[in-house]
C-alpha cells in the first residue's frame, strides 16, 4: 500500500513525470445521449449531402465504433509478439467518414475531423483545467525536470483542447492513444514513451486517477504510481496499489526542492 498525503504535491526525486491528462491535469464533463446532440449532428451532416435521422445517426455512430473497435481488437490479438490482453485505441475521424460514406458522400479528412470535433463541442458541457495545474507544471520545468503526457484520448479532441486550455508548451513529449491504436493499460503504450526517450522506470513518475489504466498500467512496466482520485476516477476506485495516494484530490500544489 501506498504513502497516503494531504495535498497533491509531487516528489521531488524523480527525473521524468508521465501524466495522465483527463481526471488528471483537466476536468471534463461530456454528454453523448440527450437527443438535441443529434438532431444538430444530423443537421450538420445534412450540409454535406448525408441526410440522417437523428435517432439512425446515434444508432449508427454506435454501431461503427463497436464494429471498428472489434476489427481492430481483433487485428491486436493476432500479432504473434501480442501477449495480453488488447485494448484497442480506434482513430474516431474514420468513423465520421464511414457515416459519411453510408449516404454514399465522400468526405476527405478535413471534414471527417471538422465533423468530429462539432461532435465533441456539442457533447461537452466544460473542460477546464483543476486548480494550481499549470503552476504545478511550470515548477517542474523550473527545477529541470522532464515532463511527458501519455494519455487516453483522440488527437482531433484533445491536441486542440490543450492549446485551449495552454498546456501543450509543457510537456516534452505528447503521446495520444488513438495514433498507436492501442491505450492503457497497454503495457505496449508505455513502452513507445520508455524506448522513444530511453526513460529508467525507476526515475520515472507516472500520475493519474485510474487504478486499472493508470496504476495498473505503469506498474505492470515497473514504473511508480501517484494516484489522484479526482471527481473523474472510476466509482469506487482507491488507488491502494499506487506508491503515493491523494484521496480527495482537488488541487495541484507547485513542486519545490
Amino acid at each position: 500500500m501506498g504513502e497516503y498525503l494531504q495535498e497533491a504535491v509531487l516528489p521531488v526525486q524523480y527525473d521524468n513525470y508521465v501524466f495522465d491528462l483527463y481526471g488528471t491535469l483537466v476536468d471534463i464533463h461530456t454528454e453523448e445521449d440527450f437527443p438535441k446532440l443529434w438532431e444538430k449532428l444530423a443537421l450538420f451532416f445534412g450540409y454535406y449531402g448525408a441526410i440522417y435521422e437523428p435517432k439512425e445517426l446515434q444508432k449508427r455512430y454506435a454501431a461503427l465504433v463497436s464494429d471498428c473497435e472489434r476489427a481492430l481488437k481483433k487485428t491486436l490479438e493476432e500479432d504473434r509478439h501480442y501477449t495480453h490482453e488488447a485494448s484497442p485505441e480506434i482513430e474516431i475521424g474514420e468513423v465520421f467518414e464511414k457515416l459519411y460514406q453510408e449516404k454514399g458522400i465522400v468526405a476527405d479528412k478535413t471534414l471527417a475531423i471538422h465533423t468530429g470535433q462539432f461532435f465533441r463541442a456539442l457533447s461537452t458541457d466544460y473542460v477546464r483545467l483543476y486548480p494550481g495545474t499549470k503552476q504545478m507544471l511550470a515548477s517542474l520545468k523550473k527545477i529541470g525536470k522532464k515532463v511527458y503526457l501519455l494519455s487516453n484520448a483522440q488527437r482531433i479532441f484533445t491536441a486542440y483542447e490543450m492549446n485551449v486550455l495552454g498546456i501543450t508548451p509543457f510537456f516534452d513529449d505528447i503521446l495520444i492513444s488513438s495514433d498507436y491504436h492501442t491505450k492503457k493499460p497497454d503495457e505496449r503504450f508505455f513502452h513507445i514513451l520508455l524506448e522513444r526517450h530511453k526513460l529508467d522506470v525507476t526515475r520515472s513518475l507516472y500520475i493519474g486517477n485510474d487504478s486499472r489504466c493508470d496504476v495498473g498500467g505503469a506498474k505492470g512496466v515497473g514504473m511508480p504510481v501517484f494516484y489522484v482520485n479526482s471527481n473523474i476516477s472510476p466509482k469506487n476506485d482507491d488507488g491502494k496499489e499506487a506508491d503515493y495516494i491523494v484521496e480527495n484530490f482537488c488541487a495541484w500544489k507547485e513542486v519545490t526542492i
